[in-house]
């Protein structure tokens, strides 16, 4: 009888563990499911989008799968464009002359647009089939209460830097990004926190700006970060600001 009750304990605790593992899951689809919901929703399937960053416009286009990013940049009276998409090869041309590069800078100008765009566009992309998605609970930053989400890429899929790991801190109520942090392995690695702040919504699509904080102990986990910044050990690295937002 008392070996029975041993077995039948050890079946309803790993039963209950693997339950926990797929409620893990299904929470934390339903949340993202939710976050990109308020923050565009159908929205971010159909657009034209124009913005500046950091001196350099960039142009993204949607279509219901189909994709197209550009970056123009002027310089010197010379008019850069480097574009590409799921659907059309990658172009440079200068003042309108197509020019040829290495494959290796073209990836590299590529990784640099599709950066920009990933973060200018969340939530969105965290639906993408690369990502892997966890629950993490729930933490309080400055006295709200956030769900937080890990999220981790398949190498398939995942482009240059899916090794990176990523935490999100929506916000129990709005279910708004407000708080993300990640860790890098590229240029000696490290790990960012970023504070969303200048919310705005243009035709639908909600926007927001960064401050962009960095940690001097490159190997802290992320799951620190948000009482390292309410404490104030984080150091303000820069401000990521989007620009002259159009969508249509």
């Amino acid at each position: 009888m008392m070996n029975l009750r041993i077995k039948l304990t050890v079946v309803l605790i790993s039963f209950l563990i693997c339950g926990l593992d797929s409620n893990s899951q299904e929470s934390a689809q339903g949340i993202i499911d939710k976050t990109i919901e308020v923050s565009g929703g159908d929205n971010y399937h159909n657009y034209i989008m124009e913005f500046d960053f950091r001196h350099k416009h960039y142009v993204s286009k949607r279509n219901n799968g189909v994709f197209e990013y550009a970056r123009i940049v002027k310089d010197n009276g010379k008019k850069v464009i480097a574009s590409y998409g799921n659907m059309k090869p990658f172009l440079l041309t200068i003042n309108g002359e197509q020019k040829d590069i290495s494959k290796e800078k073209a990836k590299s100008i590529q990784n640099s647009i599709n950066s920009v765009n990933y973060f200018a566009l969340l939530p969105y992309g965290l639906n993408d089939k690369a990502v892997f998605k966890t629950y993490k609970g729930v933490n309080i930053i400055k006295g709200t209460k956030y769900y937080t989400i890990e999220v981790k890429f398949s190498e398939d899929g995942g482009g240059k830097d899916f090794e990176d790991v990523y935490l999100y801190w929506i916000n129990t109520t709005t279910y708004k990004v407000d708080y993300l942090a990640y860790s890098y392995l590229v240029d000696g690695g490290g790990v960012r926190f970023r504070e969303a702040y200048n919310e705005r919504y243009v035709n639908g699509l909600r926007f927001v700006d960064y401050n962009n904080y960095k940690s001097n102990d490159k190997s802290i986990e992320l799951s620190e970060l948000p009482q390292l910044f309410m404490d104030e050990q984080l150091k303000l690295l820069s401000k990521i600001e989007l620009e002259n937002i159009s969508v249509n």
